[in-house]
Protein backbone atom coordinates (compact mmCIF):
# COMPACT_ATOMS: atom_id res chain seq x y z
CA UNK A 1 0.00 0.00 0.00
CA UNK A 2 1.28 3.76 -0.76
CA UNK A 3 1.92 5.73 1.91
CA UNK A 4 2.49 9.59 2.84
CA UNK A 5 5.31 10.37 4.80
CA UNK A 6 3.32 11.16 8.06
CA UNK A 7 1.46 7.46 7.51
CA UNK A 8 5.28 5.47 6.93
CA UNK A 9 6.74 6.80 10.26
CA UNK A 10 3.83 5.83 12.29
CA UNK A 11 3.28 2.64 10.82
CA UNK A 12 6.68 2.42 11.75
CA UNK A 13 6.25 3.26 15.58
CA UNK A 14 3.09 1.07 15.41
CA UNK A 15 5.44 -2.11 14.44
CA UNK A 16 2.84 -2.19 11.12
CA UNK A 17 4.06 -2.75 7.31
CA UNK A 18 1.49 -0.25 6.76
CA UNK A 19 -1.52 1.88 8.28
CA UNK A 20 -4.70 3.57 6.36
CA UNK A 21 -6.03 6.92 6.55
CA UNK A 22 -8.98 6.39 9.42
CA UNK A 23 -6.67 3.66 11.06
CA UNK A 24 -6.59 3.57 14.73
CA UNK A 25 -2.95 3.01 15.97
CA UNK A 26 -1.33 2.59 19.46
CA UNK A 27 2.52 3.77 18.62
CA UNK A 28 5.72 4.68 20.46
CA UNK A 29 6.68 8.07 20.89
CA UNK A 30 10.28 9.30 21.55
CA UNK A 31 9.08 11.97 23.25
CA UNK A 32 6.56 13.43 25.49
CA UNK A 33 6.38 17.26 26.13
CA UNK A 34 4.81 19.37 28.81
CA UNK A 35 4.92 23.20 29.89
CA UNK A 36 4.29 25.17 33.20
CA UNK A 37 0.66 25.35 32.10
CA UNK A 38 -0.24 22.03 30.80
CA UNK A 39 2.19 19.48 33.01
CA UNK A 40 0.62 20.56 36.45
CA UNK A 41 -2.79 18.86 35.20
CA UNK A 42 -0.96 15.82 33.43
CA UNK A 43 1.10 15.37 36.48
CA UNK A 44 -2.60 15.60 38.39
CA UNK A 45 -3.23 13.05 36.35
CA UNK A 46 0.42 10.55 36.40
CA UNK A 47 -0.04 10.27 39.61
CA UNK A 48 -3.21 8.35 39.55
CA UNK A 49 -1.77 5.87 38.01
CA UNK A 50 0.33 5.17 40.84
CA UNK A 51 3.47 5.23 38.78
CA UNK A 52 7.04 5.61 40.71
CA UNK A 53 9.06 6.27 37.68
CA UNK A 54 8.15 7.79 34.03
CA UNK A 55 9.00 5.02 31.14
CA UNK A 56 12.35 6.85 29.85
CA UNK A 57 13.62 9.93 31.66
CA UNK A 58 15.42 10.77 28.59
CA UNK A 59 12.52 11.14 26.73
CA UNK A 60 10.05 13.19 28.76
CA UNK A 61 10.67 17.14 28.89
CA UNK A 62 9.38 19.79 30.62
CA UNK A 63 9.70 23.49 29.51
CA UNK A 64 9.03 26.43 32.24
CA UNK A 65 7.95 29.05 29.15
CA UNK A 66 4.43 30.29 29.31
CA UNK A 67 4.36 32.34 32.81
CA UNK A 68 8.38 32.12 33.53
CA UNK A 69 9.93 33.61 35.22
CA UNK A 70 6.62 33.39 37.63
CA UNK A 71 4.59 36.37 36.90
CA UNK A 72 2.00 35.39 39.84
CA UNK A 73 2.11 33.48 42.82
CA UNK A 74 -0.16 30.71 40.65
CA UNK A 75 2.25 30.80 38.10
CA UNK A 76 5.03 30.10 40.83
CA UNK A 77 2.82 26.95 42.48
CA UNK A 78 2.66 25.62 38.59
CA UNK A 79 6.25 25.86 38.47
CA UNK A 80 7.38 24.64 41.44
CA UNK A 81 4.80 21.40 40.88
CA UNK A 82 6.53 20.80 37.64
CA UNK A 83 10.28 21.46 38.98
CA UNK A 84 9.82 18.81 42.22
CA UNK A 85 7.93 16.33 39.75
CA UNK A 86 11.20 16.46 37.72
CA UNK A 87 13.37 15.79 40.48
CA UNK A 88 11.86 13.07 42.12
CA UNK A 89 11.57 11.25 38.13
CA UNK A 90 15.11 12.07 37.36
CA UNK A 91 13.93 13.81 34.21
CA UNK A 92 16.90 15.00 32.31
CA UNK A 93 15.23 17.32 30.24
CA UNK A 94 13.83 19.97 32.26
CA UNK A 95 14.58 23.55 31.38
CA UNK A 96 13.98 26.57 34.07
CA UNK A 97 14.60 30.25 34.01
CA UNK A 98 18.41 30.28 33.06
CA UNK A 99 18.34 27.18 30.16
CA UNK A 100 14.65 27.47 29.39
CA UNK A 101 13.40 29.48 25.72
CA UNK A 102 10.42 28.91 24.06
CA UNK A 103 9.28 24.92 23.82
CA UNK A 104 9.12 24.80 20.30
CA UNK A 105 12.00 26.94 19.29
CA UNK A 106 14.38 25.02 22.16
CA UNK A 107 13.80 21.27 21.32
CA UNK A 108 15.29 21.61 17.63
CA UNK A 109 18.03 23.74 18.51
CA UNK A 110 18.97 21.11 21.46
CA UNK A 111 19.00 18.25 19.11
CA UNK A 112 15.83 16.36 21.30
CA UNK A 113 14.30 16.04 17.76
CA UNK A 114 15.21 14.32 14.44
CA UNK A 115 13.51 12.95 11.48
CA UNK A 116 11.42 9.91 12.08
CA UNK A 117 10.64 10.85 15.65
CA UNK A 118 6.99 11.06 16.79
CA UNK A 119 6.31 13.45 19.36
CA UNK A 120 4.01 14.29 21.25
CA UNK A 121 3.62 17.31 23.64
CA UNK A 122 0.70 18.93 25.57
CA UNK A 123 0.99 22.24 23.84
CA UNK A 124 -1.26 22.74 20.28
CA UNK A 125 1.81 24.00 18.32
CA UNK A 126 4.09 20.83 18.85
CA UNK A 127 3.08 20.38 15.51
CA UNK A 128 6.50 22.40 14.60
CA UNK A 129 9.07 19.47 14.70
CA UNK A 130 7.70 18.34 11.21
CA UNK A 131 9.76 20.84 10.04
CA UNK A 132 12.63 18.46 10.54
CA UNK A 133 10.61 15.66 8.88
CA UNK A 134 9.14 14.38 11.96
CA UNK A 135 5.33 13.35 13.40
CA UNK A 136 4.88 15.69 15.76
CA UNK A 137 1.34 17.20 17.25
CA UNK A 138 -0.33 18.47 20.35
CA UNK A 139 -2.47 16.41 22.81
CA UNK A 140 -4.00 16.76 26.39
CA UNK A 141 -2.63 16.66 29.71
CA UNK A 142 -3.90 13.20 30.29
CA UNK A 143 -3.01 11.92 27.16
CA UNK A 144 0.57 13.55 27.98
CA UNK A 145 0.40 11.86 31.35
CA UNK A 146 -0.04 8.53 29.65
CA UNK A 147 2.61 8.92 27.60
CA UNK A 148 4.98 9.43 30.39
CA UNK A 149 3.62 6.51 31.61
CA UNK A 150 3.83 4.48 28.80
CA UNK A 151 5.90 5.52 25.96
CA UNK A 152 2.34 5.02 23.57
CA UNK A 153 -0.35 7.26 22.34
CA UNK A 154 -2.98 6.57 20.59
CA UNK A 155 -3.66 8.01 17.05
CA UNK A 156 -5.65 7.79 14.41
CA UNK A 157 -3.96 7.98 11.08
CA UNK A 158 -4.14 11.39 8.50
CA UNK A 159 -5.45 11.66 5.93
CA UNK A 160 -3.05 14.04 4.13
CA UNK A 161 -3.04 17.29 1.44
CA UNK A 162 0.42 17.64 -0.55
CA UNK A 163 2.02 21.33 -1.35
CA UNK A 164 3.87 21.67 -4.01
CA UNK A 165 5.91 24.01 -3.67
CA UNK A 166 7.54 26.50 -6.39
CA UNK A 167 9.65 29.56 -7.24
CA UNK A 168 11.71 31.55 -4.55
CA UNK A 169 10.52 34.14 -1.86
CA UNK A 170 10.89 37.54 -2.48
CA UNK A 171 13.01 39.99 0.03
CA UNK A 172 11.70 40.51 3.55
CA UNK A 173 8.80 37.89 2.39
CA UNK A 174 9.41 34.91 4.89
CA UNK A 175 7.72 31.68 5.59
CA UNK A 176 5.40 33.41 7.89
CA UNK A 177 4.17 34.62 4.95
CA UNK A 178 3.68 31.81 3.08
CA UNK A 179 1.31 29.96 6.17
CA UNK A 180 -0.58 33.05 6.53
CA UNK A 181 -0.93 32.67 2.38
CA UNK A 182 -1.73 29.10 2.65
CA UNK A 183 -4.51 29.51 5.75
CA UNK A 184 -6.06 32.41 3.88
CA UNK A 185 -6.55 29.83 1.35
CA UNK A 186 -8.09 26.75 2.73
CA UNK A 187 -8.88 28.11 5.92
CA UNK A 188 -9.03 27.43 9.51
CA UNK A 189 -10.68 24.42 8.90
CA UNK A 190 -9.55 23.05 5.48
CA UNK A 191 -6.66 20.51 6.95
CA UNK A 192 -9.00 19.53 9.40
CA UNK A 193 -7.12 16.40 11.40
CA UNK A 194 -5.26 15.92 7.93
CA UNK A 195 -1.22 15.76 7.44
CA UNK A 196 -0.24 18.76 5.49
CA UNK A 197 2.94 17.98 3.69
CA UNK A 198 5.47 20.29 2.36
CA UNK A 199 7.26 19.56 -0.87
CA UNK A 200 8.57 20.37 -4.21
CA UNK A 201 11.81 23.02 -5.63
CA UNK A 202 10.86 25.38 -3.95
CA UNK A 203 11.27 23.76 -0.69
CA UNK A 204 14.77 23.78 -0.90
CA UNK A 205 14.97 27.36 -1.20
CA UNK A 206 13.30 27.80 2.17
CA UNK A 207 15.74 28.04 6.13
CA UNK A 208 14.57 26.33 8.39
CA UNK A 209 13.60 28.76 10.18
CA UNK A 210 10.85 29.23 7.74
CA UNK A 211 9.88 26.05 7.65
CA UNK A 212 9.90 25.51 11.57
CA UNK A 213 7.27 28.55 11.17
CA UNK A 214 5.20 26.86 8.80
CA UNK A 215 4.91 23.62 10.45
CA UNK A 216 3.88 25.68 13.61
CA UNK A 217 0.82 26.95 12.05
CA UNK A 218 -0.57 23.83 10.25
CA UNK A 219 -2.78 23.47 13.46
CA UNK A 220 -4.04 26.96 12.27
CA UNK A 221 -5.34 25.40 9.46
CA UNK A 222 -7.01 22.35 11.94
CA UNK A 223 -4.31 19.86 10.88
CA UNK A 224 -3.10 16.91 12.78
CA UNK A 225 0.18 18.15 11.72
CA UNK A 226 2.86 19.76 9.10
CA UNK A 227 6.08 18.03 8.05
CA UNK A 228 8.55 18.93 5.15
CA UNK A 229 10.44 16.31 3.04
CA UNK A 230 14.13 16.25 4.42
CA UNK A 231 17.00 17.50 2.20
CA UNK A 232 20.40 18.38 3.25
CA UNK A 233 19.50 21.64 4.64
CA UNK A 234 17.11 19.80 7.29
CA UNK A 235 20.31 17.20 7.65
CA UNK A 236 22.75 19.89 8.59
CA UNK A 237 20.85 21.32 11.09
CA UNK A 238 20.54 18.10 13.18
CA UNK A 239 24.00 17.60 13.20
CA UNK A 240 24.97 21.00 14.35
CA UNK A 241 21.99 20.64 16.88
CA UNK A 242 23.75 17.53 17.97
CA UNK A 243 20.38 15.17 17.59
CA UNK A 244 20.35 11.13 17.49
CA UNK A 245 20.97 9.61 13.81
CA UNK A 246 17.96 10.95 12.36
CA UNK A 247 15.97 8.47 10.33
CA UNK A 248 14.32 10.07 6.64
CA UNK A 249 11.21 8.58 5.02
CA UNK A 250 9.93 9.92 1.77
CA UNK A 251 6.00 9.42 0.96
CA UNK A 252 5.46 6.84 -2.20
CA UNK A 253 5.20 8.22 -5.74
CA UNK A 254 1.61 6.77 -5.75
CA UNK A 255 0.63 8.25 -2.27
CA UNK A 256 -3.05 9.43 -1.71
CA UNK A 257 -3.50 13.04 -1.28
CA UNK A 258 -6.80 14.28 -0.53
CA UNK A 259 -5.95 17.66 -2.42
CA UNK A 260 -2.65 18.50 -3.81
CA UNK A 261 -2.20 22.57 -4.03
CA UNK A 262 0.67 24.16 -5.77
CA UNK A 263 2.15 27.55 -4.17
CA UNK A 264 4.72 29.63 -6.34
CA UNK A 265 7.27 31.38 -3.70
CA UNK A 266 7.19 34.37 -6.18
CA UNK A 267 4.06 35.33 -6.33
CA UNK A 268 3.46 35.62 -2.26
CA UNK A 269 3.56 39.18 -0.99
CA UNK A 270 4.20 40.22 2.92
CA UNK A 271 0.83 39.13 4.65
CA UNK A 272 -1.25 40.27 7.55
CA UNK A 273 -3.79 37.77 9.31
CA UNK A 274 -6.63 40.27 10.63
CA UNK A 275 -8.84 40.03 14.01
CA UNK A 276 -9.81 37.44 14.57
CA UNK A 277 -9.01 34.21 13.06
CA UNK A 278 -5.51 33.40 10.86
CA UNK A 279 -7.60 32.80 7.74
CA UNK A 280 -8.34 36.61 7.61
CA UNK A 281 -5.49 37.35 5.14
CA UNK A 282 -4.81 40.85 3.84
CA UNK A 283 -1.45 41.48 1.75
CA UNK A 284 0.23 44.67 3.07
CA UNK A 285 -0.59 46.26 -0.61
CA UNK A 286 -4.23 45.56 0.29
CA UNK A 287 -4.23 46.91 3.62
CA UNK A 288 -5.80 51.03 4.38
CA UNK A 289 -4.33 52.98 7.22
CA UNK A 290 -4.26 50.94 10.55
CA UNK A 291 -2.85 52.03 13.57
CA UNK A 292 -1.12 50.49 16.13
CA UNK A 293 -0.17 50.51 19.68
CA UNK A 294 2.28 47.85 19.71
CA UNK A 295 4.13 45.39 18.64
CA UNK A 296 6.02 42.09 19.61
CA UNK A 297 7.92 40.38 17.43
CA UNK A 298 8.99 36.58 19.12
CA UNK A 299 7.43 33.50 19.78
CA UNK A 300 7.78 29.72 18.70
CA UNK A 301 6.83 31.16 15.15
CA UNK A 302 9.23 33.58 14.56
CA UNK A 303 11.53 34.36 17.72
CA UNK A 304 14.82 32.64 16.35
CA UNK A 305 18.09 34.67 15.33
CA UNK A 306 16.81 34.99 11.43
CA UNK A 307 14.10 36.77 12.63
CA UNK A 308 15.75 39.19 14.99
CA UNK A 309 18.16 39.66 12.50
CA UNK A 310 15.16 40.79 9.93
CA UNK A 311 13.80 42.89 12.23
CA UNK A 312 17.23 44.50 12.99
CA UNK A 313 17.94 45.02 9.33
CA UNK A 314 15.23 47.42 9.74
CA UNK A 315 14.96 49.28 12.52
CA UNK A 316 19.03 50.04 12.42
CA UNK A 317 19.26 53.90 12.87
CA UNK A 318 15.47 54.16 13.47
CA UNK A 319 13.01 54.80 15.74
CA UNK A 320 10.10 53.27 17.43
CA UNK A 321 6.95 55.41 16.47
CA UNK A 322 6.09 57.34 19.64
CA UNK A 323 3.19 56.00 21.08
CA UNK A 324 3.91 52.32 20.02
CA UNK A 325 5.35 49.72 22.54
CA UNK A 326 7.51 47.70 20.79
CA UNK A 327 8.78 44.53 22.26
CA UNK A 328 11.16 41.95 21.08
CA UNK A 329 11.70 38.61 22.80
CA UNK A 330 14.23 35.84 21.71
CA UNK A 331 13.42 32.45 21.52
CA UNK A 332 15.72 30.61 23.74
CA UNK A 333 18.86 31.81 25.76
CA UNK A 334 21.11 30.79 22.87
CA UNK A 335 19.31 33.07 20.62
CA UNK A 336 19.45 36.04 23.23
CA UNK A 337 23.09 35.48 23.52
CA UNK A 338 24.29 35.28 19.43
CA UNK A 339 21.59 38.61 19.21
CA UNK A 340 23.11 40.07 22.06
CA UNK A 341 26.75 39.40 20.37
CA UNK A 342 26.15 40.30 16.93
CA UNK A 343 24.86 43.86 18.07
CA UNK A 344 21.10 43.60 17.50
CA UNK A 345 20.08 43.93 21.15
CA UNK A 346 21.95 47.36 20.64
CA UNK A 347 19.48 47.97 17.93
CA UNK A 348 16.37 47.07 19.29
CA UNK A 349 17.33 49.55 22.16
CA UNK A 350 18.26 52.31 20.16
CA UNK A 351 14.98 52.11 18.37
CA UNK A 352 12.98 52.54 21.73
CA UNK A 353 12.21 48.61 21.99
CA UNK A 354 12.46 46.79 24.84
CA UNK A 355 13.92 43.62 24.91
CA UNK A 356 12.49 40.46 27.07
CA UNK A 357 14.01 37.17 28.48
CA UNK A 358 12.76 34.32 26.62
CA UNK A 359 8.75 33.48 27.12
CA UNK A 360 5.72 33.00 25.20
CA UNK A 361 4.09 35.50 27.88
CA UNK A 362 2.65 37.81 25.45
CA UNK A 363 1.34 34.96 22.56
CA UNK A 364 -1.63 33.61 25.04
CA UNK A 365 -2.32 36.65 26.99
CA UNK A 366 -0.29 36.06 30.04
CA UNK A 367 2.14 39.23 30.79
CA UNK A 368 5.37 41.10 29.08
CA UNK A 369 2.58 42.93 26.76
CA UNK A 370 -0.93 42.87 27.94
CA UNK A 371 -3.33 44.99 25.66
CA UNK A 372 -6.01 47.19 27.16
CA UNK A 373 -9.70 47.37 25.85
CA UNK A 374 -9.59 48.82 22.19
CA UNK A 375 -5.53 48.77 21.78
CA UNK A 376 -4.14 47.03 18.31
CA UNK A 377 -1.14 45.24 18.23
CA UNK A 378 1.30 43.66 15.29
CA UNK A 379 2.53 39.91 16.05
CA UNK A 380 4.90 37.29 14.74
CA UNK A 381 2.66 34.75 17.08
CA UNK A 382 0.70 32.33 15.57
CA UNK A 383 -2.51 32.96 16.57
CA UNK A 384 -5.22 36.06 17.07
CA UNK A 385 -8.67 34.52 17.97
CA UNK A 386 -10.76 36.97 20.68
CA UNK A 387 -9.01 38.27 23.84
CA UNK A 388 -5.60 36.04 22.63
CA UNK A 389 -3.26 38.41 24.04
CA UNK A 390 -5.49 40.47 26.09
CA UNK A 391 -9.00 42.65 26.71
CA UNK A 392 -11.48 40.71 24.70
CA UNK A 393 -11.94 44.27 22.61
CA UNK A 394 -8.58 44.18 21.88
CA UNK A 395 -7.23 43.24 18.26
CA UNK A 396 -4.38 40.85 16.91
CA UNK A 397 -3.05 40.62 13.62
CA UNK A 398 -0.74 38.70 12.81
CA UNK A 399 2.62 39.14 10.81
CA UNK A 400 5.68 38.55 9.27
CA UNK A 401 9.09 39.69 12.17
CA UNK A 402 9.72 42.33 8.57
CA UNK A 403 6.17 43.84 8.71
CA UNK A 404 6.46 43.80 12.17
CA UNK A 405 9.76 45.69 12.44
CA UNK A 406 8.49 48.10 9.86
CA UNK A 407 4.73 48.66 11.38
CA UNK A 408 6.81 49.90 14.74
CA UNK A 409 8.48 52.40 13.12
CA UNK A 410 5.78 53.63 10.92
CA UNK A 411 2.86 53.35 13.58
CA UNK A 412 0.41 51.38 11.33
CA UNK A 413 0.81 48.43 9.39
CA UNK A 414 3.11 48.64 6.58
CA UNK A 415 5.31 46.71 3.96
CA UNK A 416 9.25 46.90 4.77
CA UNK A 417 9.51 49.17 2.01
CA UNK A 418 7.35 52.03 3.00
CA UNK A 419 10.19 52.61 5.72
CA UNK A 420 13.31 51.68 4.20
Amino acid sequence: MAMTMTQKILAAHAGLDEVAAGQLILADVDLVLGNDITSPVAIAEYEKLGKNEVFDREKVAMVMDHFAPNKDIKAAGQCKMCRDFCGRMDITNFYDVGSMGVEHALLPERGLVVSGDVVIGADSHTCTYGALGAFSTGVGSTDMACGMATGKAWFKVPSAIRFELTGKLGKYVSGKDVILHIIGKIGVDGALYKSMEFCGEGLHTLSVSDRLCMANMAIEAGAKNGIFEVDDKTLAYIREAGGKEPKVYTADPDAVYDETYTIDLSTIRPTVAFPHLPENTHTVDEIDEVKIDQVVIGSCTNGRLEDLQIAADILKGKKVCKGVRAIVIPATQKIYLQAMEQGLLKIFIEAGAVVSTPTCGPCLGGHMGILAEGERAVATTNRNFVGRMGHPKSEVYLASPAVAAASAIAGKICAPEEVL
